[in-house]
């Protein structure tokens, strides 16, 4: 009998683990964005993904597990673009409208890149359970701290009045998941400038200015 190394037996199963994680994340944005996360069983989703339950149960808890790993790929990817472009070169002498612009361009074109995956971020998510509702709010105070953050420096520069910000973002970021929602409702979908021109106006009125 050949001995196989302990190293080499780990890998194999940490690669079977990744492996049926991408099929079961494949299967919920396909199952969940196209026919919804409450149409969809956990049955379903195993037998669409190719694995068995206990493999659902194991990695992800319960389908509402795979619900919300999708919605952090998303929401991650969708903050991670909005900071790449305020850090691309020449935004620090950008105008706040042309910031907010490229900001929203870059966050847009982010999370709807795959339509299933923008309906199951906006739409799937809401109501499902308490903890899918903590956890989407975690994110939305994410998003407040980093738009706070950009509040502050347009009111440094002289492009928006000094004062706490926090309320008015917090506000605002509500305002933009339900516009996302309901754009990912809609049987026409919105192209992504639309929506990022929309987004726009809305971060404009957050600091009280009107559109160049």
């Amino acid at each position: 009998m050949v001995d196989v190394p302990v190293d080499q037996v780990t890998g194999t199963v940490d690669r079977a683990r990744v492996r049926a994680q991408e099929q079961l994340l494949d299967a919920g944005r396909e199952m969940f964005g196209v026919y919804g996360y409450a149409q969809t069983s956990e049955q379903a989703l195993c037998e669409v993904a190719g694995v068995p339950e206990e493999v659902l149960w194991e990695e992800f808890g319960s389908r509402e597990g795979v619900l919300i790993a999708l919605h952090n790929q998303v929401t991650t990817s969708g903050l991670r673009a909005a900071e790449q472009a305020l850090l691309s070169p020449g935004m620090d002498d950008c105008p706040v409208e042309q910031r907010f612009r490229i900001l929203f361009d870059a966050y847009v074109s982010a999370v709807t890149r795959d339509l299933r995956e923008a309906r199951v971020t906006f739409v799937e998510v809401l109501g499902v359970s308490p903890a899918v509702d903590e956890h989407c709010k975690r994110w939305r105070d994410l998003w407040a701290d980093f738009l706070t953050g950009e509040a502050e420096r347009a009111a440094v520069r002289g492009e928006a009045e000094e004062r706490d910000h926090r309320v008015v973002v917090m506000v605002m970021v509500a305002t933009v998941h339900e516009l996302m929602a309901h754009h990912s409702r809609r049987p026409r979908r919105a192209r992504p400038e639309e929506v990022s021109a929309e987004l726009t106006q809305l971060g404009l009125a957050m600091l009280g200015r009107e559109p160049g």
